[in-house]
């Protein structure tokens, strides 16, 4: 069993973050702020994007795609090498920081309509797992390379 690689769990991350980035601004676009802004705008309180709320997001999704490569990193002796694991640790990834905080969000925040934590909760899983897979893709422990 090898050590951690840090340089390729960072660059595996960075392209996960890219991805992640991508898929998200996609997604946001057409499934998820149709639905939030009218929700938001329904209770007097109308989407304000901001350039500091979009860096916000794009440095987090960095952050989120070098933890799901040192998630897969983390597993990957156990599991194996491969695309596989990459799913575990991509859904793993997308409970942790997606699918659990909606459903605590949608139980806490009722003045919002299910439908929308739901799509998000989704869109989440859907994005981590695959910026996973593709930021594992280029993953190698220390003296693999």
């Amino acid at each position: 069993m090898g050590r951690i690689n840090w340089t390729r769990v960072l660059i595996g991350g960075l392209i996960a973050g890219v991805v992640g980035n991508v898929l998200w601004f996609v997604a946001w676009g057409l499934f998820l702020k149709p639905n939030l802004s009218a929700a938001l705008l329904a209770l007097g309180h109308p989407t304000q994007e901001t350039v500091g709320t979009t860096v916000l997001i794009v440095v987090l999704s960095f952050v989120m795609g070098i933890l799901e490569i040192w998630l897969y990193a983390a597993i990957r002796p156990r599991y194996g090498a491969g695309p596989g694991t990459a799913v575990l640790a991509g859904v793993a990834a997308g409970l942790l920081m997606g699918v659990l905080p909606d459903i605590g969000w949608g139980f806490t925040l009722r003045l919002i309509p299910a439908g929308v934590w739901v799509a998000d909760a989704v869109v989440t899983l859907v994005v981590v797992v695959i910026s996973t897979v593709l930021g594992a893709w280029v993953y190698k422990e220390q003296g693999e390379e």
